[in-house]
């Protein structure tokens, strides 16, 4: 992807009340309890594959006191914070380990489909957790073993020094809206039939409006006008936090790039094309649309 200028005469400055709502009730911890004396949610992965109950409560995290109540052992584990005064751990686990009688290991995309909102939005911060501790074992400036640092999610080096910290990568996506119309867009590695909005990473140096006329530009050849801020949403493919916009087609012929997208078109609120899962900011863009059109999906 290569940058380029931006008119911001086109960017809308009041950005629009958000539609994505935190949960107040997770609170963030990194310094596990000294003494583990009641059951606590355990977020286990192996690989990105998470660990989730197939019988009684099907798809819940495990809740257990100990860990090793399952019969499994923790290559690495790290203290999230508590859910409800509920303490949450992530765990990562053996390559190839089996899941305990019960349960099953699901993909986060399956995962995703299967999740309420809340529960995926634990499972996107473990995740992340996970694989933060996993990479950074050893410090990439001078290959020394890094060592937490006390009261925050951070590692050190003790031989020089760096520092490091989860690393989020910032992406837009935007619901391009004309007249009674939005602009739908479908990737090669959608699954059939699936159609969603136009999204990609920002450029170092970039702004996240910046970002969104480029990305339209390069991936579907139009141009846009009164961008306006919708909302952010964790997601955990693989570390990004996808930045929500709406757009206004200003000019320009649809043409998808035939890398990033095979297809796209404009379509009206009635005649929708399958559409991504309810929880995603994709689904939400798409729904706050069809609200301000008096419809739904």
């Amino acid at each position: 992807m290569t940058s380029s200028t931006t008119n911001t005469s086109s960017i809308t400055k009041t950005s629009s009340i958000t539609k994505m709502n935190p949960d107040p009730k997770f609170l963030i911890g990194v310094e596990a309890p000294a003494d583990r004396q009641e059951p606590a949610l355990w977020f286990a992965f192996r690989g990105r594959d998470i660990l989730l109950k197939v019988k009684k409560n099907p798809t819940a995290v495990p809740k257990l006191q100990d860990f090793g109540e399952l019969g499994l052992s923790a290559v690495r584990e790290q203290y999230m914070g508590t859910l409800e005064g509920l303490h949450c751990y992530s765990v990562e686990l053996e390559e190839g380990v089996e899941a305990p009688e019960g349960m099953e290991f699901l993909d986060l995309r399956q995962a995703h489909a299967k999740l309420s909102e809340r529960c995926f939005s634990l499972v996107n911060k473990a995740v992340q957790v996970m694989e933060w501790d996993r990479v950074n074992q050893f410090c990439s400036r001078c290959g020394t073993g890094t060592l937490p640092m006390a009261g925050e999610r951070g590692k050190k080096c003790p031989n020089c020094g760096e520092l490091f910290y989860p690393r989020i990568s910032p992406a837009v996506i935007v619901l391009i809206k004309k007249g009674k119309e939005i602009l739908l867009a479908r990737s090669p590695n959608f699954p059939p039939a699936l159609y969603g909005l136009v999204a990609g990473f920002v450029e170092p140096g970039e702004s996240a409006e910046s970002a969104v006329v480029r990305e339209i530009r390069e991936e579907v050849g139009i141009e846009v006008r009164n961008i306006t801020y919708f909302g952010t949403q964790a997601w955990p493919f693989p570390n990004s936090l996808m930045i929500g916009f709406t757009a206004e087609y200003e000019s320009g012929e649809i043409r998808p790039d035939g890398v990033e997208i095979e297809d796209a078109g404009w379509f009206p609120a009635e005649k929708l094309p399958v559409l991504p899962g309810k929880i995603s900011i994709s689904r939400k863009l798409i729904d706050y649309f069809l609200q301000e059109e008096g419809l739904d999906k």
